[in-house]
């Protein structure tokens, strides 16, 4: 899964899953879940723009901080999907499953920033070739 084309991917059909949430919250709830709604879709949609955005990183340093802000933006998806979940504005059964896509999501991208950061150290010490 350390493609940069499935992350790419995954990451866009992940964003897609958001709107369909947002547009849910939209629909079916006032106040609070409106709001919640917009912080969790602007993170969401961020984590594709980022992966995107690193495809085109001007150096390994450039692509590992693009990489390293969708990130941070879906650690803060999960905390925003915990709060939809917790405050039962959406009831958990209903976002479980993107929750979980969240997560790995978080993994696989972790995953590759560390990947990327050793393949950067190995060249470094290992240029004696």
């Amino acid at each position: 899964m350390n493609n940069p084309k499935d992350i790419q991917k995954r990451s866009l059909e992940y964003s897609l899953r958001a709107v369909k949430l947002y547009e849910y919250l939209q629909e079916h709830r006032k106040g609070a879940g409106w709001i919640l709604g917009k912080q969790y879709l602007r993170a969401a949609t961020s984590i594709g723009a980022n992966v995107e955005e690193a495809q085109a990183g001007e150096s390994r340093r450039d692509f590992i901080h693009k990489l390293g802000i969708a990130q941070k933006e879906a650690r803060e998806s999960i905390y925003w999907l915990r709060v939809l979940a917790e405050s039962q504005i959406v009831p958990k059964q209903r976002i479980e499953s993107l929750m979980r896509e969240t997560e790995e999501l978080l993994n696989v991208l972790t995953s590759i920033i560390l990947n990327t950061k050793l393949r950067g150290a190995t060249r470094k010490s290992g240029d004696n070739s």
